[in-house]
């Protein structure tokens, strides 16, 4: 048995008697350096969306997420900066740690997508983390949160040893044409951003790729004809242009993740990307930072081609359908403001879909930009409804705004073809159409109009008219042009004379605009276009919609009150000219 030595029995007859005295003096020793883990974020401010602006998500993992002020800190949060509020919400929706597979799973997408509402956009941003442990390989430690490699249909199930469920695991191309399916099912704009970059160097030059997440992710964007910002890419051209030791500087604490700075100059190299964009145009909702901001090269982006407008049907045959028939101020291009946000051009057509129960009718919206009555009968559009047309539908038709112009070729050019005959009686003209090159008889308005009233009813369907939208066009003594002697007066003599339900929404609407003035319905109209006087935008797509629902609740018999959602309980009667 070893001999005690003198420290220990010194220092055991000090502990028996309760004493604290000095231990003889020993020889000194070196400091034990122990790093203090990073403090957790700050917890983020409350999220609080003004619903009449467009909102800008952000959807990525912790190089876009909210760190600390003094360490690691993500894009998303200086993002904000270069929008103006007044204009545009940002929420930043990145949590740190997840990959394009958890993101979803844990729910941090569900907080995004029920979010989202039609003219919003969503920044979709993933791969540094996707490469991780699918579920128990290794390394440790295990975070099962890695994808498949690769963009196919590829799956793989596995019992997740973290949330101990069975679960199907897919590809990382998957995981992100999900997201963007969701975005565009919302009637939003979904736009995938390559992965931020590494501070990893070699021959003087910066890392440009974090394995085929890149090229996935470019690959994902053209085949499903998504915009695209290479943010990879356009960030690292800046580092080389600034070299190696100042973009040291961006980096806190590791070869990953950005300090404050890094995050703002990744930031503005995401507006920059945003800015280069074509038929997406973000200049109007960008704040004086943002302004400031040069676009990107034009070669470090790809714009999604306009979509062609998707054929509508009722999304359950088995329900009743209420179709929208009529022109561009009910359904615009692909019913998206022509790809320019909240600011774009709006028909009612499409906020209107929010006043209804999907669980209890399915709203159709079949109209179509650029129409009258008469090419909305002679170009196929009113057969494809007739034959979506069953016992117990509704049609709400609006024509007007074409029906004015030529019929053939007379002037003013250009030469269209759309016209109808002036007024609701039985007159005709015979002409050799110039465009369709066949001989056809061109009716009145109110022929055309009398036509889809009686088909409807033929197939068991409720025909309803509205009179069209009044244009932003002012009178000598202040108030919104009307047009009660022309195709507005026109459309409710067929619905008196034909005994249909009617709202007159060109004089319920003026009346609106006459109230609230010439600066306020202003701001209803694209101001990216302030000469636009016929298209709204989507806030007065939004004031027109609530007036369709305000004219229908009016109607002496209300086919689609049984539909209704809670949003429209919210909606005054509007009396005037409903029957």
């Amino acid at each position: 048995m070893p001999t005690p030595s003198l420290k220990s029995i010194y220092t055991g007859l000090l502990l028996l008697c309760g004493l604290a005295l000095p231990l003889p003096a020993q020889p000194a020793q070196p400091a034990v350096q122990t790093v203090a883990p990073p403090p957790p974020p700050p917890p983020a401010p409350p999220v609080v969306l003004d619903p009449k602006l467009p909102t800008i998500f952000v959807a990525s993992d912790s190089t876009a997420a909210r760190g600390s002020d003094t360490g690691i800190q993500g894009w998303g949060v200086p993002f904000a900066d270069y929008f103006d509020p007044a204009k545009m919400n940002v929420f930043n929706g990145a949590r740190g740690g997840r990959s394009s597979r958890t993101f979803i799973t844990d729910g941090s997408w569900e907080q995004i997508i029920s979010r989202v509402k039609t003219g919003d956009f969503v920044l979709i941003q993933f791969g540094h983390n996707d490469g991780g442990a699918i579920n128990d390989e290794p390394p440790p430690p295990l975070r099962a949160r890695g994808s498949l490699p690769g963009i196919g249909e590829e799956t793989k199930e596995i019992d997740n040893v973290l949330t101990k469920k069975h679960e199907v695991v897919h590809t990382y191309g998957w995981y992100m044409r999900s997201m963007v399916a969701e975005v565009r099912a919302k009637g939003a704009t979904p736009i995938l951003l390559t992965v931020t970059v590494r501070n990893n160097w070699k021959d003087g030059k910066i890392e440009r790729g974090l394995g085929q997440y890149v090229p996935w992710t470019k690959e994902i964007a053209q085949a499903g004809n998504v915009a695209l910002v290479d943010l990879t890419n356009i960030a690292a051209d800046e580092y080389e242009r600034i070299g190696q030791a100042e973009t040291a500087k961006l980096y806190q604490p590791d070869r990953t993740h950005s300090n404050k700075d890094g995050a703002d100059l990744n930031a503005a190299k995401v507006v920059s990307g945003l800015k280069a964009l074509r038929g997406v145009q973000f200049a109007q909702y960008l704040s004086p930072k943002g302004a400031a901001v040069p676009a990107a090269a034009a070669d470090r982006v790809a714009s999604a081609a306009r979509p062609r407008m998707p054929r509508p049907e009722p999304a359950d045959p088995k329900l009743p359908s209420l179709f929208l028939i009529g022109d561009s101020t009910v359904r615009n291009g692909a019913g998206d403001g022509q790809g320019l946000g909240a600011e774009g051009q709006w028909g009612w057509g499409e906020p209107i879909v929010a006043y209804f129960d999907p669980a209890k009718v399915n709203v159709v919206n079949c109209a179509v930009g650029g129409l009258s009555s008469r090419t909305y009968l002679t170009q196929g559009h009113w057969d494809r409804v007739m034959g979506m047309l069953k016992p117990g539908d509704v049609v709400l038709m609006q024509f007007g705004h074409n029906d004015d112009y030529a019929l053939n070729d007379e002037p003013p050019g250009p030469l269209r073809a759309r016209g109808t005959l002036k007024g609701i009686g039985e007159e005709t003209k015979e002409i050799d159409n110039v465009m369709t090159k066949k001989h056809e008889v061109v009716h009145t308005y109110g022929w055309y109009l009398r036509k889809f009233i009686a088909d409807a009813r033929a197939k068991g369907a409720t025909p309803i008219v509205c009179s069209l939208i009044p244009r932003k066009i002012w009178t000598d003594d202040g108030k919104i042009k009307r047009g009660k002697d022309d195709y507005a007066g026109w459309a409710a003599q067929v619905a008196a004379a034909e005994h249909t339900g009617f709202i007159d929404l060109n004089e319920s609407i003026a009346r609106r605009y006459d109230e609230l003035g010439h600066d306020a319905v202003m701001k209803l109209f694209p101001q990216v276009t302030p000469d636009e006087h016929t298209h709204p935008n989507r806030a007065g797509a939004e004031l027109n919609a609530s007036f369709v629902i305000g004219g229908l609740k009016a109607l002496q018999e209300d086919p689609v009150a049984p539909y209704f959602s809670e949003k429209a309980k919210g909606v005054a009667v509007v009396t005037l000219g409903s029957r």
